[in-house]
């Protein structure tokens, strides 16, 4: 077993940016006053205290500064949490990294519901639909620790403007050291024929423990995990749709525009297929345990266990 296995996702980004800066020192890492939360101080500010740059909390100036030092041939990573990187800095980044074409990296930390303790107010349910719409921008979530390091791998030897989501605590590992990285691919982790279950980030894990449930009792789901929002594996979809007949999706997001609404813009236009979201309503977020919100909002194991009955009988 590899020694990522039992690791917190923010310990591996920041291993990983440790170990992307040792191998290119164009490598940077900048911060908005959360490195403690990102898990980069102090693993990266004592390794590399030169590739380290503290924004403090100016996140608009910390993509403004990434912009300027992508210019410079610079590969700057720039976290904070999701609803800064998105909703606070949404016009320095159309404008000064993806209308740019600045090879930017943006990691935005503890997406949806994983905000819990702080709230509605830092609870973004809207960032994968209001970033995947930006031209030029490449949209990524990964689902556990060994999708997390290929990706940011990916990310450091392409040239592309890139937004990506980071759970920061433990996630139940799906992969492997194996695991490759390729925005253009969906994964199929569990073959089905009865229904198809989509997912992304977050919410894979809890797909699978539910996929195996079901296989339990009959029902064959067909499990499709999408690293990549953006670009979108449309013939993955497409194909496993026209094997079941329905089509299941469940995010950490609100269901309007994100996985949802891209699942539905691809099936509307190449394969007609009855498609049930599961996430967040439109509504905002609050204080409370994530057990709490998935009762709440519908889109909790059992409701995606439940969701997934009714597609497959309704054929």
């Amino acid at each position: 077993m590899s020694d990522l296995h039992n690791q917190e996702m923010r310990a591996v980004y920041a291993a990983t940016l440790n170990e992307l800066i040792e191998a290119n020192p164009n490598v940077v890492c900048l911060e908005a006053d959360l490195s403690k939360a990102s898990g980069t101080n102090p693993a990266v500010l004592e390794a590399h205290p030169d590739h380290f740059v503290n924004a403090g909390v100016a996140e608009a100036n910390m993509i403004g500064i990434g912009a300027g030092l992508a210019i410079e041939g610079k590969i700057p990573f720039c976290a904070t949490f999701s609803c800064f990187a998105s909703r606070r800095v949404y016009d320095q980044i159309y404008l000064s990294v993806a209308y740019a074409g600045m090879n930017v990296k943006i990691v935005a930390t503890s997406p949806g519901i994983t905000q819990g303790p702080n709230g509605g107010t830092h609870m973004d349910f809207q960032d994968l639909a209001a970033m995947r719409v930006m031209p030029n921008l490449h949209v990524y979530s990964p689902c556990d620790v060994y999708e997390l390091r290929a990706m940011m791998r990916h990310m450091a030897t392409n040239v592309q403007p890139t937004y990506m989501q980071l759970v920061r605590p433990k996630v139940t590992p799906l992969f492997d050291d194996s695991y490759t990285f390729d925005p253009e691919k969906a994964v199929r982790v569990r073959e089905g024929g009865d229904v198809t279950l989509v997912s992304t980030g977050y919410m894979t894990s809890f797909a699978l423990e539910t996929a195996e449930a079901l296989a339990a009792d009959g029902v064959s789901v067909e499990l499709l995990h999408y690293p990549s929002i953006k670009p979108f594996d449309a013939s993955a979809l497409i194909a496993s749709a026209r094997k079941t007949g329905g089509v299941v999706t469940v995010e950490n997001q609100s269901i309007i525009g994100g996985l949802g609404g891209a699942v539905c813009e691809v099936l509307s236009e190449g394969l007609p297929t009855p498609v049930k979201r599961l996430g967040i309503p439109d509504q905002f977020g609050e204080v409370a345990t994530e057990e709490y919100l998935f009762d709440k909002h519908g889109f909790g194991p059992a409701h995606i266990a439940a969701a997934c009955r009714e597609m497959a009988a309704a054929k």
